[in-house]
C-alpha cells in the first residue's frame, strides 16, 4: 500500500507516519493531491489505469442536476464505471468523490436549493446517492451561482445564499456530516445578489473541506488573442483576465482560508489557427498574444474534439465548425507537438512565457498554436502552492496526463513523498 506525505519541512503541519506493528504504514497528512476522473472515457481509460498511489483523493465527473431536486442523474456509461472507480479507490486507500454539475450539468442547481423544501429534498438526494455508491465525499461543481454559464442555467440573485443554506443543511444531516465536501469554484468568489463577487465568503469555510479554484480556460477561442490557458500570473498581460495569483488573493481577501484552497491545474491546452506572419516575432520567436482566425479552429485530440452540427445542452444550434480545439497533454504528444518525454518535438516552435509561467508550441506546417501546461509550468504551480500555504492541487483531468509527467512534476515541486509498505 502506498500513501503521500509532504517532507518534514513542508509549510503545512503534518503528523509523521507511525508504525502499526506490521509492514503497513499509517499516514496522517493535510496535503491534497487530487484530480477529476472523466467517467465518459471509462472505455479507453478505465479506473484501473489511474496511478492511484500518486493521489490522496479522486473525483468522478459527472453526476448532473435535473428538474427534480430528488433526482441526481448519471449517464449509462458512468453508471457502469462508478462502482469500479469506487472499488479501485478504496483498494488504494484514496478518497472517492463524485462531482455533481459541471459546465453542462449545473442547469438546475438554482432550483434545487431555492427553497427550504427543495433543499431538504436535495440533501436527501445527495446523501442517498453517496450511500448508494459508498462514496467518501461529494464535489459541488456549480458553474456558476447567479451567473449564466452554459446559457440556460436557472439563476437567482439568492443563489450563493441558498447554496450556503443547503450546505448547512447537508452538514447537519447524519450522513452528510461524515462526507468530504468540496466545491469547484471560479477565479473570483461566489457572486452575491448584486451580481458582483462576495467580499466575505468565510461562512462557507466550516462547511467545505476545500475548494478547488478552476484556474484554467482563462484564455481560449473566445478571446481576442492567443493567451495562456492557465496563467500563474497575469500582471504583465495586455488584459488581466485572471490567474492563480489573483484568484488566490481574491478568495483569501474574501476571508476563505488559504489552507482550504486547492489550485486547479490543467492537463490540457487550447489551440488556435495563427497565420505564420502573425505567429513569430522579428526574432523568430513565438509572438505574445497574436491574433488568430476563429473560423479555422483546430479540431483538438480524439477525447476532446467536437463533432460539429446539432444542438448544445440548451437546445441551441451549435456554432462554428464544431471543433473544441482542446488538446490533452497526451494529445500534444500523439499529434507531434511534443516528444514522449513531454519536451518540444523537432520542427515545432516553443516559447515559455515568464509572466504567466506557461508554455506555447507552434506548428508552422499546419499553423496551429497551442497554449498549454508542461512539467516546467506544473512545477512552478507546485512551488506557488507551497509558497502560499495552499492545501494542494486538483487536476483536470487525470486521463489528460501522459506517463504521469505532469502529476510527478507538481508533486516533486511540492516535496510530496510517496511511501509504500
Amino acid at each position: 500500500m502506498c500513501g503521500l506525505v509532504p517532507p518534514k519541512n513542508a509549510v503545512r503541519d503534518v503528523q509523521p507516519a507511525t508504525s502499526t506493528g506490521s509492514n503497513n504504514m499509517t499516514l496522517s497528512e493535510d496535503v491534497l493531491a487530487t484530480a477529476w476522473y472523466p467517467g465518459w472515457l471509462a472505455a479507453s481509460f478505465p479506473p484501473s489505469s489511474i496511478s492511484w498511489s500518486k493521489y490522496t483523493a479522486m473525483t468522478f465527473a459527472f453526476a448532473v442536476t435535473t428538474p427534480d431536486a430528488s433526482v441526481i442523474s448519471l449517464d449509462s456509461t458512468s453508471q457502469q464505471a462508478l462502482p469500479e472507480f469506487v472499488a479501485e479507490a478504496k483498494k488504494n486507500n484514496v478518497s472517492a468523490l463524485v462531482s455533481i454539475g459541471g459546465w453542462t450539468g449545473s442547469i438546475y442547481y438554482s432550483s434545487a436549493v431555492a427553497t427550504a423544501e427543495n433543499r431538504t429534498i436535495f440533501v436527501k438526494a445527495v446523501t442517498d446517492f453517496a450511500t448508494q455508491y459508498q462514496l467518501d465525499g461529494i464535489d459541488f461543481d456549480w458553474e456558476y451561482p447567479n451567473k449564466q454559464g452554459i446559457g440556460c442555467n436557472i439563476i437567482s440573485p439568492d443563489d450563493s445564499a441558498n447554496f450556503l443554506a443547503f450546505l448547512q443543511a447537508l452538514k447537519a444531516d447524519p450522513v452528510g456530516s461524515n462526507l468530504i465536501l468540496s466545491a469547484a469554484v471560479g477565479i473570483a468568489p461566489f457572486v452575491g445578489p448584486d451580481g458582483t463577487p462576495m467580499t466575505d465568503v468565510s461562512a462557507f469555510a466550516p462547511l467545505l473541506d476545500h475548494i478547488a479554484i478552476m484556474n484554467y480556460d482563462v484564455w481560449g477561442s473566445w478571446s481576442t488573442g492567443v493567451g495562456p490557458n492557465a496563467p500563474l500570473d497575469d500582471s504583465c498581460a495586455p488584459t488581466q483576465a485572471g490567474s492563480a495569483d489573483s484568484a488566490v488573493k481574491a478568495w483569501t481577501s474574501a476571508n476563505f482560508p488559504a489552507d482550504q484552497i486547492a489550485l486547479g491545474v490543467a492537463a490540457y491546452g487550447h489551440s488556435f489557427h495563427v497565420a505564420s506572419s502573425a505567429a513569430l516575432d522579428s526574432s523568430g520567436n513565438i509572438a505574445a498574444y497574436p491574433a488568430f482566425d476563429a473560423g479555422q479552429q483546430p479540431a483538438g485530440d480524439s477525447d476532446t474534439g467536437g463533432g460539429g452540427g446539432g444542438v448544445d445542452q440548451c437546445g441551441n444550434p451549435s456554432t462554428g465548425n464544431g471543433n473544441s480545439g482542446v488538446f490533452d497533454f497526451w494529445g500534444l504528444i500523439q499529434f507531434g507537438f511534443l516528444t514522449q518525454n513531454g519536451t518540444v518535438a523537432s520542427g515545432i516552435d516553443y516559447r515559455y512565457d515568464a509572466c504567466s509561467q506557461t508554455p506555447y508550441v507552434y506548428s508552422p506546417q499546419n499553423q496551429t498554436m497551442v497554449s498549454y501546461d508542461d512539467a516546467r509550468s506544473f512545477a512552478a504551480k507546485g512551488e506557488f502552492i507551497n509558497d502560499n500555504g495552499l492545501k494542494g492541487f486538483a487536476m483536470w483531468h487525470v486521463a489528460g496526463d501522459f506517463d504521469d509527467i505532469l502529476v510527478d512534476a507538481i508533486s516533486d515541486a511540492m516535496g510530496i513523498v510517496q511511501i509504500c509498505s
